[in-house]
């Protein structure tokens, strides 16, 4: 029997240039957007791949801004954005993580400078119109046309000394967004496709990635996976675990990705009867019976932090946190009710294998 479905897939254009020494590029990519002169943004500890990208560039670099900080604080968003201006900047070029990519996404925004995204993170952030900006405790997302990178360069070169811990974690939150794409209120059949290959690559990938760093394959392969989550994450919306992982870094200053590796399994369990395709389809991916299990063991075998207490969330902010996910929830498939949302932190916090 054939099943008729009615949905809506939006493809989006960004440009992909995928491949080892593919940085090499960079400057054609520049080139051939038309961007005379480059800010190169980056964070403090990419400093030295930052200034690679500015060298490259030569004459086509307005300089470098090196300050990109997690969840995009305001102040130094308004900050960068006037650093681009004075630069006399008609492009950006993003060297880095997802704050990084973020803080690009920022300036965009509001100047509509084009953006050539260079990840040295699973992320995922480069291949989505959402942007996330701090303010006063209270993290706020959006989705724009103007943040979407128009050339993303994917290296696999660039991850062969990505710390392990670092590894774990981005790679987590890249299979948070194949997981939650699974179950989103507006899922569709190609974005369900994207996501559950995402989901295998990374899981398959990530323990050798962390483990045997000299492994070129698994590379390529996590970070194949990363691209396919960020597809995923762009292409429909995002539930209750995202909202979680939101609050939580926006509110208590966790750190994002490790708060997206702690969450990610209990928020999969709390959903688990409510959306029971989605699961399958994780359970496939993770080739286990169990998508809330499968998560929760391959993030011990990546030893990514178990608890938020071990990533610094105060016991005594949990009843807070679960106040503010549910003032205004996202869709989700399972009603987002405070109580069971608590009971979903106290797990998170006490680092319990969900049951």
């Amino acid at each position: 029997m054939t099943l008729h479905l009615r949905f809506v897939y939006q493809a989006l254009p960004t440009r992909v240039v995928f491949g080892a020494g593919a940085l090499a590029r960079l400057r054609e990519e520049v080139e051939r957007l038309g961007i005379a002169r480059a800010l190169v943004v980056s964070t403090p500890g990419r400093s030295s791949v930052a200034g690679a990208a500015v060298w490259a560039l030569a004459a086509r670099a307005a300089g470098l801004y090196d300050r990109a900080a997690p969840h995009v604080p305001a102040e130094i968003a308004a900050d960068a954005r006037a650093a681009a201006t004075a630069a006399g900047a008609d492009g950006l070029v993003a060297v880095g993580g997802g704050s990084t990519i973020g803080l690009a996404k920022a300036i965009a925004l509001t100047s509509g400078l084009p953006i050539v995204a260079v990840p040295t993170t699973f992320s995922g952030s480069e291949m989505t119109p959402i942007y996330g900006i701090t303010d006063g405790g209270r993290k706020q997302t959006g989705r724009d046309a103007r943040v979407l990178p128009r050339t993303v360069i994917y290296d696999p070169d660039l991850y062969a000394r990505l710390p392990a811990s670092i590894a774990a974690a981005s790679g987590l939150n890249a299979l948070a967004h194949c997981v939650e794409a699974l179950y989103a209120a507006d899922a569709n059949p190609i974005a369900s496709l994207i996501a559950e290959e995402g989901a295998r690559a990374l899981a398959a990938s990530l323990p050798s990635v962390v483990h045997e760093p000299g492994d070129g394959v698994a590379r390529f392969d996590a970070l194949r996976g990363a691209w396919l989550a960020g597809m995923a994450l762009a292409s429909v919306g995002m539930a209750l675990h995202h909202k979680l992982c939101h609050t939580l870094g926006g509110s208590f200053g966790l750190p994002h990705a490790e708060t997206h590796a702690v969450i990610l399994p209990h928020a999969a369990a709390y959903n688990r009867d409510a959306a029971p395709d989605a699961m399958r389809c994780v359970s496939r991916a993770l080739g286990a019976d169990d998508a809330a299990g499968a998560i929760y063991d391959l993030a011990r075998t990546v030893d990514a932090p178990a608890s938020l207490a071990e990533i610094g969330m105060p016991e005594s902010g949990l009843a807070e946190a679960a106040r503010l996910a549910t003032l205004a929830p996202y869709p989700n498939p399972r009603p987002v009710d405070r109580d069971a949302v608590l009971a979903l932190l106290r797990d998170a916090f006490d680092g319990r294998r969900p049951g």
